[in-house]
Protein backbone atom coordinates (compact mmCIF):
# COMPACT_ATOMS: atom_id res chain seq x y z
CA UNK A 1 0.00 0.00 0.00
CA UNK A 2 1.47 3.34 -1.04
CA UNK A 3 1.19 6.44 1.15
CA UNK A 4 -1.87 8.64 0.96
CA UNK A 5 -2.59 12.31 1.55
CA UNK A 6 -4.61 13.64 4.50
CA UNK A 7 -6.71 15.53 1.93
CA UNK A 8 -7.79 12.14 0.56
CA UNK A 9 -9.12 11.14 3.99
CA UNK A 10 -11.01 14.41 4.31
CA UNK A 11 -12.53 13.91 0.88
CA UNK A 12 -13.62 10.39 1.84
CA UNK A 13 -15.23 11.65 5.07
CA UNK A 14 -17.04 14.47 3.29
CA UNK A 15 -18.58 12.18 0.68
CA UNK A 16 -19.51 9.50 3.22
CA UNK A 17 -21.42 12.13 5.23
CA UNK A 18 -23.03 14.00 2.36
CA UNK A 19 -23.83 10.97 0.20
CA UNK A 20 -23.41 13.01 -2.98
CA UNK A 21 -20.23 14.20 -4.66
CA UNK A 22 -21.52 17.66 -5.61
CA UNK A 23 -22.83 18.36 -2.09
CA UNK A 24 -19.57 17.24 -0.48
CA UNK A 25 -17.55 19.35 -2.91
CA UNK A 26 -19.65 22.41 -2.13
CA UNK A 27 -19.20 21.87 1.61
CA UNK A 28 -15.43 21.56 1.22
CA UNK A 29 -15.17 24.45 -1.21
CA UNK A 30 -13.48 22.45 -3.97
CA UNK A 31 -14.37 21.32 -7.44
CA UNK A 32 -16.24 17.99 -7.57
CA UNK A 33 -13.68 16.57 -9.99
CA UNK A 34 -10.93 17.28 -7.44
CA UNK A 35 -12.90 15.47 -4.78
CA UNK A 36 -13.47 12.51 -7.08
CA UNK A 37 -9.73 12.27 -7.82
CA UNK A 38 -8.91 12.33 -4.10
CA UNK A 39 -11.25 9.45 -3.35
CA UNK A 40 -9.92 7.50 -6.32
CA UNK A 41 -6.39 8.06 -5.02
CA UNK A 42 -7.37 6.80 -1.57
CA UNK A 43 -9.01 3.71 -3.07
CA UNK A 44 -5.88 3.04 -5.10
CA UNK A 45 -3.60 3.45 -2.08
CA UNK A 46 -5.73 1.13 0.08
CA UNK A 47 -6.45 -1.34 -2.70
CA UNK A 48 -10.20 -1.45 -1.94
CA UNK A 49 -13.39 0.03 -3.33
CA UNK A 50 -14.83 2.48 -0.79
CA UNK A 51 -18.08 3.50 -2.46
CA UNK A 52 -20.77 2.05 -4.68
CA UNK A 53 -21.67 4.81 -7.10
CA UNK A 54 -25.18 5.17 -8.51
CA UNK A 55 -27.66 7.79 -9.69
CA UNK A 56 -28.82 8.06 -6.06
CA UNK A 57 -25.37 8.98 -4.79
CA UNK A 58 -22.40 7.40 -3.02
CA UNK A 59 -23.00 4.48 -0.64
CA UNK A 60 -20.23 3.02 1.50
CA UNK A 61 -19.13 -0.51 0.66
CA UNK A 62 -18.42 -2.92 3.56
CA UNK A 63 -14.74 -2.02 3.16
CA UNK A 64 -15.69 1.66 3.19
CA UNK A 65 -17.62 1.19 6.44
CA UNK A 66 -14.53 -0.29 8.06
CA UNK A 67 -12.31 2.52 6.78
CA UNK A 68 -14.82 5.13 8.01
CA UNK A 69 -14.22 4.29 11.67
CA UNK A 70 -10.45 4.68 11.30
CA UNK A 71 -10.83 7.86 9.25
CA UNK A 72 -13.02 9.42 11.94
CA UNK A 73 -10.42 8.49 14.57
CA UNK A 74 -7.74 10.19 12.48
CA UNK A 75 -9.95 13.25 12.12
CA UNK A 76 -10.53 13.38 15.88
CA UNK A 77 -6.79 13.19 16.52
CA UNK A 78 -6.15 16.00 14.03
CA UNK A 79 -8.80 18.14 15.73
CA UNK A 80 -7.29 17.56 19.17
CA UNK A 81 -3.84 18.49 17.90
CA UNK A 82 -5.14 21.68 16.31
CA UNK A 83 -7.21 22.76 19.28
CA UNK A 84 -4.39 22.16 21.77
CA UNK A 85 -2.25 24.60 19.79
CA UNK A 86 -4.93 27.27 19.72
CA UNK A 87 -4.45 30.22 22.03
CA UNK A 88 -7.38 30.72 24.36
CA UNK A 89 -8.05 34.17 22.96
CA UNK A 90 -8.10 32.81 19.42
CA UNK A 91 -10.65 30.25 20.56
CA UNK A 92 -13.22 33.02 21.03
CA UNK A 93 -13.18 33.86 17.34
CA UNK A 94 -14.38 31.75 14.45
CA UNK A 95 -17.57 29.75 14.21
CA UNK A 96 -19.35 27.46 16.64
CA UNK A 97 -22.47 25.56 15.55
CA UNK A 98 -25.16 24.19 17.84
CA UNK A 99 -27.95 21.86 16.77
CA UNK A 100 -31.16 21.88 18.81
CA UNK A 101 -34.78 20.73 18.66
CA UNK A 102 -36.88 23.42 16.99
CA UNK A 103 -38.81 24.39 20.12
CA UNK A 104 -35.72 24.81 22.31
CA UNK A 105 -33.82 26.69 19.65
CA UNK A 106 -36.66 29.00 18.63
CA UNK A 107 -38.37 29.82 21.91
CA UNK A 108 -35.47 29.61 24.35
CA UNK A 109 -32.01 29.90 22.83
CA UNK A 110 -32.55 32.29 19.90
CA UNK A 111 -33.87 35.17 22.07
CA UNK A 112 -30.82 34.85 24.34
CA UNK A 113 -28.06 34.71 21.72
CA UNK A 114 -27.75 38.50 21.76
CA UNK A 115 -26.17 38.34 25.24
CA UNK A 116 -23.38 36.14 23.95
CA UNK A 117 -22.97 38.09 20.72
CA UNK A 118 -22.55 41.39 22.53
CA UNK A 119 -19.98 39.93 24.94
CA UNK A 120 -18.00 38.19 22.15
CA UNK A 121 -18.52 40.12 18.89
CA UNK A 122 -15.85 38.13 17.02
CA UNK A 123 -17.59 34.83 17.68
CA UNK A 124 -19.86 33.53 14.91
CA UNK A 125 -22.74 31.42 16.20
CA UNK A 126 -24.70 29.06 13.96
CA UNK A 127 -28.00 27.83 15.42
CA UNK A 128 -29.58 24.88 13.60
CA UNK A 129 -33.04 24.45 15.12
CA UNK A 130 -34.56 21.44 13.36
CA UNK A 131 -36.82 18.53 14.40
CA UNK A 132 -34.15 15.83 14.26
CA UNK A 133 -31.15 14.29 16.00
CA UNK A 134 -27.73 15.76 15.24
CA UNK A 135 -24.62 13.64 14.71
CA UNK A 136 -21.56 15.26 16.24
CA UNK A 137 -19.31 12.49 14.91
CA UNK A 138 -20.38 13.51 11.40
CA UNK A 139 -19.56 17.16 12.25
CA UNK A 140 -23.16 18.29 11.80
CA UNK A 141 -22.62 20.51 14.84
CA UNK A 142 -20.00 21.33 17.48
CA UNK A 143 -22.48 20.69 20.27
CA UNK A 144 -26.11 19.67 20.37
CA UNK A 145 -29.19 19.69 22.56
CA UNK A 146 -30.94 16.31 22.54
CA UNK A 147 -34.11 14.86 24.04
CA UNK A 148 -32.28 11.67 25.00
CA UNK A 149 -28.86 10.86 26.39
CA UNK A 150 -26.67 9.35 23.64
CA UNK A 151 -26.08 5.65 24.18
CA UNK A 152 -22.81 5.50 22.24
CA UNK A 153 -20.09 7.55 20.62
CA UNK A 154 -17.16 9.63 21.90
CA UNK A 155 -19.38 12.26 23.47
CA UNK A 156 -20.13 13.85 26.82
CA UNK A 157 -23.75 14.40 27.83
CA UNK A 158 -24.94 16.76 30.55
CA UNK A 159 -28.56 16.89 31.66
CA UNK A 160 -29.65 20.47 31.05
CA UNK A 161 -33.16 20.61 32.41
CA UNK A 162 -36.50 18.88 32.63
CA UNK A 163 -39.46 20.58 30.97
CA UNK A 164 -43.19 20.34 31.49
CA UNK A 165 -45.86 19.53 28.90
CA UNK A 166 -49.62 19.72 29.08
CA UNK A 167 -52.83 19.32 27.11
CA UNK A 168 -53.94 22.52 25.38
CA UNK A 169 -56.81 23.90 23.34
CA UNK A 170 -57.56 27.37 22.03
CA UNK A 171 -60.04 29.69 23.72
CA UNK A 172 -62.00 29.88 20.46
CA UNK A 173 -62.15 26.11 20.18
CA UNK A 174 -63.41 25.70 23.75
CA UNK A 175 -66.06 28.36 23.19
CA UNK A 176 -67.49 26.73 20.05
CA UNK A 177 -67.23 22.99 20.75
CA UNK A 178 -68.83 20.62 23.19
CA UNK A 179 -67.83 21.12 26.79
CA UNK A 180 -64.80 19.36 28.25
CA UNK A 181 -65.72 18.72 31.89
CA UNK A 182 -63.86 15.45 32.59
CA UNK A 183 -60.82 13.62 31.27
CA UNK A 184 -63.17 11.21 29.52
CA UNK A 185 -64.47 14.14 27.45
CA UNK A 186 -61.00 14.56 25.95
CA UNK A 187 -61.52 11.37 23.94
CA UNK A 188 -64.47 12.87 22.05
CA UNK A 189 -62.44 15.69 20.48
CA UNK A 190 -59.96 15.76 17.58
CA UNK A 191 -56.27 15.68 18.46
CA UNK A 192 -53.08 16.94 16.88
CA UNK A 193 -50.10 14.56 16.89
CA UNK A 194 -46.88 13.76 15.06
CA UNK A 195 -46.54 12.22 11.62
CA UNK A 196 -45.38 8.77 12.67
CA UNK A 197 -42.47 8.39 10.26
CA UNK A 198 -41.33 11.94 11.13
CA UNK A 199 -41.27 11.29 14.89
CA UNK A 200 -37.50 11.65 15.27
CA UNK A 201 -37.44 10.67 18.95
CA UNK A 202 -39.52 8.18 20.93
CA UNK A 203 -39.79 10.90 23.58
CA UNK A 204 -42.26 12.69 21.29
CA UNK A 205 -44.84 9.91 21.60
CA UNK A 206 -46.99 11.74 24.15
CA UNK A 207 -50.55 10.63 23.41
CA UNK A 208 -50.33 7.13 24.98
CA UNK A 209 -49.68 8.88 28.29
CA UNK A 210 -53.08 10.55 27.93
CA UNK A 211 -54.93 7.47 26.71
CA UNK A 212 -53.99 4.33 24.78
CA UNK A 213 -57.04 4.84 22.60
CA UNK A 214 -56.11 8.31 21.35
CA UNK A 215 -55.43 8.54 17.61
CA UNK A 216 -54.61 11.97 16.17
CA UNK A 217 -56.78 13.16 13.32
CA UNK A 218 -54.27 15.85 12.35
CA UNK A 219 -50.61 14.88 12.11
CA UNK A 220 -47.89 17.54 11.89
CA UNK A 221 -44.14 16.97 11.74
CA UNK A 222 -42.93 19.67 14.15
CA UNK A 223 -44.01 21.17 17.45
CA UNK A 224 -44.08 24.81 16.32
CA UNK A 225 -46.62 24.02 13.61
CA UNK A 226 -48.57 21.85 16.06
CA UNK A 227 -48.82 24.79 18.46
CA UNK A 228 -50.03 27.02 15.64
CA UNK A 229 -52.66 24.46 14.62
CA UNK A 230 -53.97 24.04 18.17
CA UNK A 231 -54.06 27.82 18.59
CA UNK A 232 -55.97 28.03 15.31
CA UNK A 233 -58.71 25.81 16.72
CA UNK A 234 -58.11 22.52 14.94
CA UNK A 235 -58.36 20.47 18.15
CA UNK A 236 -56.43 19.45 21.25
CA UNK A 237 -52.72 18.78 21.53
CA UNK A 238 -49.84 18.09 23.90
CA UNK A 239 -47.44 21.04 23.91
CA UNK A 240 -44.38 22.07 25.93
CA UNK A 241 -45.56 24.62 28.48
CA UNK A 242 -42.69 26.99 27.67
CA UNK A 243 -44.02 27.24 24.12
CA UNK A 244 -47.74 27.34 24.92
CA UNK A 245 -47.46 30.13 27.49
CA UNK A 246 -46.24 32.52 24.77
CA UNK A 247 -49.71 32.34 23.15
CA UNK A 248 -52.53 33.91 25.18
CA UNK A 249 -55.08 32.04 23.07
CA UNK A 250 -53.97 28.66 24.40
CA UNK A 251 -55.59 27.20 27.51
CA UNK A 252 -54.15 24.32 29.50
CA UNK A 253 -56.62 21.57 30.44
CA UNK A 254 -56.51 19.44 33.60
CA UNK A 255 -53.14 20.84 34.66
CA UNK A 256 -53.33 19.10 38.05
CA UNK A 257 -54.23 15.74 36.54
CA UNK A 258 -52.21 15.64 33.33
CA UNK A 259 -48.59 16.68 33.81
CA UNK A 260 -46.01 15.23 31.43
CA UNK A 261 -42.27 15.82 31.59
CA UNK A 262 -39.28 15.34 29.33
CA UNK A 263 -35.59 16.27 29.52
CA UNK A 264 -33.04 18.15 27.44
CA UNK A 265 -29.41 16.98 27.29
CA UNK A 266 -26.38 19.00 26.20
CA UNK A 267 -24.01 16.86 24.13
CA UNK A 268 -20.41 17.68 23.17
CA UNK A 269 -17.64 15.75 21.42
CA UNK A 270 -14.88 14.43 23.66
CA UNK A 271 -12.16 15.98 21.50
CA UNK A 272 -13.70 19.47 21.24
CA UNK A 273 -15.56 19.98 24.53
CA UNK A 274 -12.63 21.98 25.98
CA UNK A 275 -12.16 24.19 22.92
CA UNK A 276 -12.67 27.74 24.19
CA UNK A 277 -15.55 28.74 21.92
CA UNK A 278 -17.36 25.40 22.37
CA UNK A 279 -16.92 25.52 26.14
CA UNK A 280 -18.14 29.12 26.19
CA UNK A 281 -21.39 28.27 24.42
CA UNK A 282 -21.91 25.12 26.48
CA UNK A 283 -21.42 27.03 29.74
CA UNK A 284 -23.73 29.80 28.53
CA UNK A 285 -26.52 27.34 27.73
CA UNK A 286 -26.15 25.59 31.08
CA UNK A 287 -26.31 28.91 32.92
CA UNK A 288 -29.37 30.03 30.98
CA UNK A 289 -31.17 26.74 31.69
CA UNK A 290 -30.69 27.03 35.46
CA UNK A 291 -33.88 27.56 37.46
CA UNK A 292 -37.53 26.63 36.91
CA UNK A 293 -38.22 28.45 33.61
CA UNK A 294 -38.91 25.22 31.71
CA UNK A 295 -41.11 23.75 34.43
CA UNK A 296 -43.50 26.65 34.74
CA UNK A 297 -46.93 26.01 33.28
Amino acid sequence: MRGFDWDDIQAFLAISRAGRLTVAAQQMGVDHSTLSRRVAALEASLGVKLFDRSSLGFVLTPEGERVLSDAESMESLALRMRHRLEDASIGLTGTVRIGTPEGFGTYFLAPRIAQLSVAHPNLEIELIANPRMFSLSKREADLAVSMTRPAQGRVYAHRLTDYALGVYASRDYLATHRRIATRRDLLTHPWVGYVEDQMWSAELNYLPQISNTLVPTIRISNVISQAAAVSGGVGLGVLPCFIARTDANLVRLFADEIALARSYWLVTLAETRDVARVKLLADFIREQCAGTWFLEG
